[in-house]
């Protein structure tokens, strides 16, 4: 497109937005930006700036932190020295002129390095004025990864792309091979809640690059003992969490009633994915909000369970009247999964064979399904102690918890071992290499050697090449005086990232 024709586009208020959204070019800051950086900055700022690949992809769930830690890493830069001109911000899900350019990526970066930057971008490169690119919710643009792909080929640029959607995320992932590196941030994580709300600060027990470590049984053992030594830090931070869930807005404003923060979590984040990210189908087919409203329901209801096709089809039959086929629903569940508000963990694949059995639902906070079902169910010993009727809803929950978690680790393979025939079954099995290592929550007061049958049955067998297994539990005191099983409460597990 020729500059002529593209300013004329950008001239009707597009063009003013994009100078509002980047202050710097006029000698501003950002306002009011939170202290506290989460786990992804360090990775984030290190891949925009010298990463092995030119492009860094941060992924997550609506709210929970995407856009400030953009803000934070061009406060830095700027606070290095870099040159404002040289940083270029565009925030897609809040353009809809966009519409009117037929390659808004390409296209905006045209504009931008001839009306900002004032140089071509290899010129600015080599003058050592190499430019940073931030694209906030991306995957809201048609064609958005050639248009990428194309740029980074053709030019010395550095960028660092969000989404809150994997599916449209790793839909691109082809045509950018070799070229993004992949970061997914989730909700807080403990030892971010104890930071955030003034309990004291700890570091992460896994290194953020490898999984390796996983695989010794000394690197769980001194995750207990990390959990031990740091009890009280630990306690107020899992009861934060229990009370409230790992959403930042939740846990910044503990002043606020639950309430009031069920509402914002509800209107923002589920019916936002739901409403917005989700209402568009292939080729601009509309999808059914409704129906997606009762499968996220039924996720929120069946939370850490494996419901069968018999159970969606009659609980959908009957809530919306209407026969709605298996396909479809199933449909819906992977758009869920799409926006990362829920993982489905997959049956076991041994010798490329699946093993029979649904999918296990873990949703990304508890604090979603306490918000659209109006149900608040405590995590803590106490808050079970005092309402011990809750306590089997609590171990799902507590088994959602733990998948989500651990399915959030990028690269690691998580899936669920249903029962079969004589073999019992182990709620996850995560795979590192050749090694599996089988995990079994077992969320209540008492386990006794029954409680571990899974977790053996699973071990003793040679062919898994698991020499040993994670009893996650709710009290610290432990499960198995099997030497091969190494227990620790979930709240332990949790300041493991």
């Amino acid at each position: 497109m020729k500059t002529a024709k593209l300013f004329e586009l950008l001239s009707d208020g597009l063009e003013a937005t994009l100078r509002d959204d980047n202050p710097w070019w006029r000698g501003e800051r950002l306002f009011d930006l939170p202290n506290m950086r989460r786990w992804a900055f360090a990775p984030a700022i290190s891949g925009i700036k010298s990463g092995l690949t030119p492009v860094t992809v941060l992924r997550g769930p609506r709210q929970i932190g995407k856009t400030t830690l953009v803000n934070q890493t061009i406060h830095v830069l700027l606070d290095e020295g870099v040159a404002p001109e040289r940083i270029f911000r565009v925030q897609f899900d809040e353009l809809p002129q966009l519409k009117k350019l037929t390659e808004p990526i390409l296209e905006l970066s045209r504009w931008y390095s001839e009306h900002v930057l004032g140089k071509s971008f290899h010129k600015a490169a080599k003058d050592g004025q190499r430019a940073y690119i931030f694209l906030d919710e991306v995957q809201n643009l048609p064609d958005w990864a050639p248009q990428l792909k194309h740029l980074v080929d053709m030019n010395p640029v550095r960028v660092l792309v969000t989404g809150s959607s994997a599916l449209r995320i790793e839909a691109g992932r082809d045509s950018l091979a070799g070229r993004i590196s992949t970061l997914e941030m989730g909700p807080l994580h403990l030892r971010e809640i104890a930071e955030l709300r003034g309990f004291g600060t700890l570091s992460a027990h896994l290194p953020p690059n490898g999984l390796g470590p996983l695989k010794r049984k000394e690197f769980w053992l001194d995750l207990r003992r990390v959990g031990e030594t740091h009890c009280e830090l630990r306690g107020k931070a899992f009861a934060a969490f229990s009370e409230r869930g790992a959403y930042p807005i939740a846990q910044a404003r503990p002043d606020q009633p639950w309430e009031k923060v069920a509402d914002l979590l509800g209107e923002t984040v589920i019916r936002r994915a739901i409403q917005h990210d989700l209402r568009m189908g292939p080729r601009g087919q509309k999808r059914d909000e409704h129906l997606l409203e009762e499968v996220f329901r039924l996720a929120c209801r069946y939370v850490g369970q494996s419901p069968s096709q018999a159970l969606y089809l009659d609980e959908i039959r009957r809530a919306m009247n209407a026969n709605i086929g298996w396909q479809r629903v199933f449909a819906y569940l992977k758009f869920l999964d799409g926006t990362l508000l829920l993982r489905l963990i997959e049956p076991l694949e041994l010798k490329l064979k699946r093993r029979r059995g649904a999918s296990k639902l873990c949703l990304c906070d508890h604090a979603l399904r306490a918000a659209w079902l109006q149900e608040v169910v405590p995590l803590t010993p106490e808050g079970l102690e005092r309402s011990p009727h809750l306590s089997d809803l609590a171990g799902h929950i507590a088994e959602s918890v733990t998948g989500y978690f651990l399915r959030s680790i990028i690269n690691l393979d998580v899936a669920h071992f249903p029962e079969r025939g004589a073999e019992p079954e182990v709620d996850f099995v995560l795979t590192v290499g050749e090694q599996r290592i089988p995990v079994e929550v077992k969320y209540r007061r008492r386990i006794d050697y029954r409680d571990t049958q899974g977790l053996r049955a699973f071990i003793e067998k040679a062919h898994y090449n698991a020499p040993f297994g994670i009893l996650v539990t709710l009290m610290d005191e432990p499960g198995s005086d099997d030497p091969r099983i190494v227990s620790l409460p979930l709240s332990t597990l949790l300041l493991m990232r």
